[in-house]
């Protein structure tokens, strides 16, 4: 935890909203934009393109979020529980807490206590009447633990269910999200987005075929990343199943659709500058489209940076070179840099780019 910063801007976009990549022309599913500024707390919004729905990754000021863009959240990650990652748990609860909608809130060791803390701090005579529930999900190497929350019981813990954990936080049909525990003087975990595939409709392909656009279309998008049977007839329009026009989901696949590898996006905050941390975050990162990476410090304040277990911006910039991402994103800035803006940036693009040597942690082998 370091300095919160008094601003409170709105970020420029990370990447496009429209959810494109224009290089390739494929539509691309996960669309991150940081919540805040860089010297402002941590935390990254993943709209998941055409889904209507998102992911956030962090709970700290959540004020430039609007309301509608927070009830799209389907699940909540948690690096861990220092304030400026984790006070904006009030809001997200009073948006939701009227609603038929489970929350899932993935963090460390210790997560489920402290939603129980949070949650301690209110009243709840009157909450019996709402369906609202927070799913915890508390992620250590041995295993994941759940804890839920039910606005109708007052929110009164209620343990259910133990399982090992592979490293996969969340599998979802489109994507999975990734974790590693690393090490900031408590357990603080790292995320790794992975989107499945990538699929875009030819429609110089779909004219020739002589097929309309329309639902069928997304349903067999889904179908392909479920990895369905190629041989299984489809409809190939949104004509009810009595009319509608039935081809070969293989046929379609092939004739139709433009795949590609699918994104991937990692988020690290809040860690010491050691081999093992080192180790667990280029496996985290490893081959990133976008790396979104604290750096706290510049080079020169590393003495202060390994004090605090932050990294600097010449650390950032050797973890994504050793991880070979295209892009990385710094954020998580000190206040101490405010007349100095985009120095980070550049201390960290310098070592990607190979202008400046990377750093290595002391205690390396």
């Amino acid at each position: 935890m370091r300095g919160s910063s008094p601003s409170r801007s709105v970020p420029e976009p990370t990447v496009a909203r429209a959810g494109r990549d224009t290089l390739a022309g494929v539509t691309t599913l996960l669309v991150p934009n940081l919540v805040n500024p860089s010297d402002g707390d941590p935390g990254l919004y993943v709209s998941l393109a055409h889904e209507g729905s998102a992911l956030l990754f962090d709970l700290g000021d959540n004020q430039p979020l609007a309301p509608r863009e927070i009830l799209r959240v389907r699940h909540v990650f948690v690096s861990h529980a220092h304030v400026d990652h984790f006070i904006g748990f009030d809001r997200v609860l009073r948006l939701f807490l009227a609603r038929d909608r489970v929350l899932v809130l993935h963090g460390p060791l210790g997560i489920a206590r402290h939603v129980e803390g949070k949650l301690g701090g209110y009243t709840w005579n009157l909450s019996r009447d709402y369906p609202f529930v927070i799913d915890v999900r508390e992620i250590r190497p041995a295993g994941v633990t759940r804890v839920r929350f039910a606005a109708s019981t007052g929110f009164r813990p209620e343990p259910f269910g133990a399982a090992p954990f592979d490293g996969i936080a969340l599998d979802h049909l489109a994507f999975r999200v990734e974790a590693a525990e690393l090490d900031h003087g408590i357990p603080c975990l790292g995320f790794a987005m992975q989107e499945k595939a990538r699929l875009h409709v030819r429609p110089e392909a779909l004219v020739a075929a002589g097929l309309t656009p329309g639902r069928w279309l997304t349903q067999l998008k889904r179908d392909v990343r479920a990895g369905l049977p190629d041989d299984a007839l489809v409809p190939a329009d949104d004509a009810p199943s009595d009319r509608a026009v039935f081809r070969p989901r293989g046929e379609l696949r092939a004739r139709l659709l433009l795949e590609a590898p699918g994104q991937r996006l990692a988020y690290v905050t809040d860690v010491a500058f050691t081999a093992e941390n080192a180790r667990r975050i280029v496996a985290l990162a490893r081959g990133a489209d976008v790396f979104f990476c604290e750096a706290v410090f510049l080079d020169a304040d590393r003495a202060e940076a390994a004090r605090r277990a932050h990294l600097t911006a010449r650390q950032a910039g050797s973890l994504a070179r050793a991880a070979g991402v295209q892009r990385l994103q710094v954020f998580h800035a000190s206040p101490r840099y405010a007349t100095q803006p985009g120095a980070l940036a550049a201390e960290a693009e310098a070592v990607l780019q190979g202008a400046l040597e990377p750093d290595v942690p002391e205690d390396a082998a």
